[in-house]
């Protein structure tokens, strides 16, 4: 993140107590983030829902790209999803029938 961009994603904690927690609030959801400063350190960070669920969904992908990458490394056999459904008999209409949340690769 470019300083610039840091400091305007700053607020005291001060700013708090000074009832400007609603403006803060607001500032969140415009700008998806605001890092919280008491006594000059970095205190907490507030998120946006938004960019909570878009940085959890970076995270969830980048630790399934780490396991994609060591499975491929490993000695275990690689199957094709030809593969796969020639051997259970599993046709593009039967996936096609099956919601994405059914399905779940071990």
């Amino acid at each position: 993140m470019e300083a610039n961009t840091l400091l305007k994603n700053t607020v005291s904690i001060s700013q708090f107590n000074k009832g400007q927690a609603k403006k803060i609030f607001d500032e969140v959801k415009q700008t998806g983030m605001k890092i919280v400063f008491k006594n000059n350190e970095p205190e907490c960070v507030l998120l946006s829902p938004d960019k909570y669920i878009e940085l959890m969904e970076e995270i969830e992908n980048a630790l399934d790209y780490a396991m994609a990458i060591e499975r491929i490394e490993s000695d275990s056999k690689i199957y094709s999803l030809d593969d796969i459904k020639d051997e259970f008999d599993v046709t593009e209409k039967d996936l096609d029938e099956v919601e994405d949340d059914e399905v779940d690769f071990v």
